[in-house]
């Protein structure tokens, strides 16, 4: 699959691969890392943000893409909604499938609560399936969660809400053993021993892993259980507004069937948004790594009730997205890769940053040796992007270890005829993860009472940057978490009569504040039309 011109590029890898074996490439000072940062992060760079016009975070800023989505008025359709007409009547909803939603929805089930899934795509549509390298705890002799609550608060710059951080890392080694009980096949030693490797920013080798699929092994056992309790899952119904009561608690949810284009209304005592991340707004026009329904539906839905957002204006992305073969341009190369020992490279062969900075310095390391120093590989389809030299792998740990450690990342580039194992691959960042989201609480509850929000659309816990392996363990913490507190709290909730007052006033305060458009949210779906200009109804 490569060219004969990047063939030629690949032996200056090889030529200076014996000198940098057994050699580790310096670390950035605190200084150099802010300067690296500043200089060539996304998130540093102010035309790709605005300042909000309405609602509770008025004045703040947040990615273009996303102030447009908040900045726009309800899909509903008033005269076809009929709100005394109750189509599903349960103690708790959650709205989204993936690896939040299935926990939420076990531990809800736990409490004795009638619980609901409703879902924009199939049950499991998620980035959790898309999740790789694995999730961290430190349930090792070595480890402890201090340690990891300092790994954690340095990885987000310090920035990270202190009581969601030791919730996380508190609760991180009762949530590898829930899932090793429930059958997630993590990898182990032959005596049962869990084998766990480094993340970028870890001080320790704390990352379970099932191979290099770990989230979808994890969403299968997840979503296996959700079916045998019996909780009902309502698939291709995206919630497309929230509704409150008489007394201003959200209260339920609209369902919009994408195949029958028709309304259901939910009456909930409790609501947990657990819709995932952003990635398909393609932030900057960067490639991403997420899957098709990541159009920040969550943070639309939650913020036009009230809830507030809480670092909203930072976004990660993955320094090792695939740069070539264009096929998968965009997909995600596992920070397990670095982990086990390859390393980045620019077009001399030569190493330019530490393989394990955290993601934000290593992505910025890339973007600064392509688009400033101009060191990068140039692609037959106009890309650029770095080498990562992938065969130190097998040449560190032994032979076979790629392929074992690593089967799926193994195939899909073999797929395309190129063999990681005698090859290193090209990478370059992609758009991965919402960094903020909705401001919760360490139950998971937002400000507005009834509501809460879990995975990848709760905001605070990460601060300005998430470290490898907490975003599955995320998920795990904070929708069980989220599930035991709504399911204990709808015991005693009544719900007054169901109201979609409150986007009546979103409407009009959108007048107020001189905001005139035809932008309807939440998104739902991307789309990929030539030109597209507009948002689609």
């Amino acid at each position: 699959m490569y060219t004969p011109e990047m063939r030629e590029l690949i032996k200056k890898v090889e030529a200076t691969r014996s000198k940098r074996l057994g050699h580790d490439f310096p670390r950035l000072s605190p200084e150099e890392k802010l300067e690296i940062l500043k200089k060539n992060h996304p998130d540093y760079i102010e035309s790709g943000f605005r300042t909000i016009n309405l609602g509770v975070n008025k004045g703040q800023k947040v990615p273009l893409e996303l102030a447009n989505l908040i900045e726009a008025k309800s899909r509903i359709e008033m005269d076809k909604i009929n709100l005394q007409k109750i189509d599903y009547d349960v103690d708790v909803l959650i709205v989204g499938a993936g690896g939040a939603g299935a926990s939420a929805a076990i531990e809800a089930f736990k409490t004795g609560a009638k619980v609901m899934i409703a879902t924009k795509l199939r049950f499991g549509d998620a980035n959790t399936m898309m999740a790789e390298g694995g999730i961290q705890a430190a349930d090792k002799p070595d480890d402890s969660p201090a340690k990891h609550y300092l790994d954690v608060m340095g990885g987000g710059h310090f920035t990270n809400i202190p009581e969601l951080v030791r919730a996380l890392v508190h609760d991180a080694p009762e949530a590898i053993k829930w899932l090793n009980d429930y059958g997630v096949m993590f990898d182990k030693e032959e005596d049962g021993t869990m084998l766990t490797n480094h993340g970028g920013g870890t001080s320790r080798k704390r990352m379970h892993a099932a191979a290099d699929y770990s989230g979808a092994e994890i969403m299968r056992v997840l979503r296996d259980e959700v079916r045998n309790l019996g909780v009902e899952v309502v698939e291709f119904s995206p919630v497309v507004e929230l509704l409150k009561d008489s007394d201003g608690k959200v209260a339920g949810a609209i369902l919009f069937n994408l195949e029958t284009e028709e309304y259901s209304v939910v009456k909930a005592k409790t609501v947990i948004l657990t819709t995932g991340g952003a990635g398909r707004l393609h932030y900057q026009g960067f490639p991403t790594s997420n899957h098709y329904g990541a159009t920040a539906d969550g943070l639309i839905l939650g913020y036009r009730v009230g809830a507030e957002l809480a670092f909203a204006d930072t976004i990660q992305y993955h320094p090792t997205g695939v740069a070539f073969p264009s096929q998968i341009f965009g997909a995600l190369v596992t920070e397990k890769v670095r982990g086990l020992g390859a390393t980045p490279l620019n077009v001399d062969g030569e190493q330019f940053v530490y393989h394990l900075e955290t993601r934000d310095i290593e992505a910025s390391a890339i973007i600064n040796e392509c688009k400033v120093n101009k060191k990068g590989i140039n692609t037959p389809t106009g890309e650029v992007g770095v080498w990562l030299d992938t065969p130190l792998i097998d040449i560190i740990h032994g032979e076979g270890t790629l392929e074992k450690r690593l089967p799926a990342m193994y195939r899909m580039f073999k797929k395309f005829g190129i063999d990681m194992t005698k090859e290193p691959i090209l990478i370059y960042p992609t758009l991965h993860y919402q960094n903020g989201g909705l401001l919760i609480n360490e139950y998971g509850e937002t400000k507005i009472e009834n509501l809460y929000v879990a995975g990848e659309c709760a905001g605070g816990i990460h601060g300005r940057n998430r470290l490898m392996g907490n975003s599955l363990l995320d998920i795990i913490v904070f929708g069980r978490r989220a599930g035991k507190s709504a399911g204990n709290k709808s015991k005693n909730v009544i719900v007054k009569e169901l109201t979609l007052e409150h986007v009546k006033q979103y409407h009009e305060e959108l007048k107020k504040n001189g905001i005139e458009t035809d932008r309807i949210s939440p998104l739902l779906l991307p789309h990929y039309r030539h030109g597209a200009d507009k948002i689609d109804k």
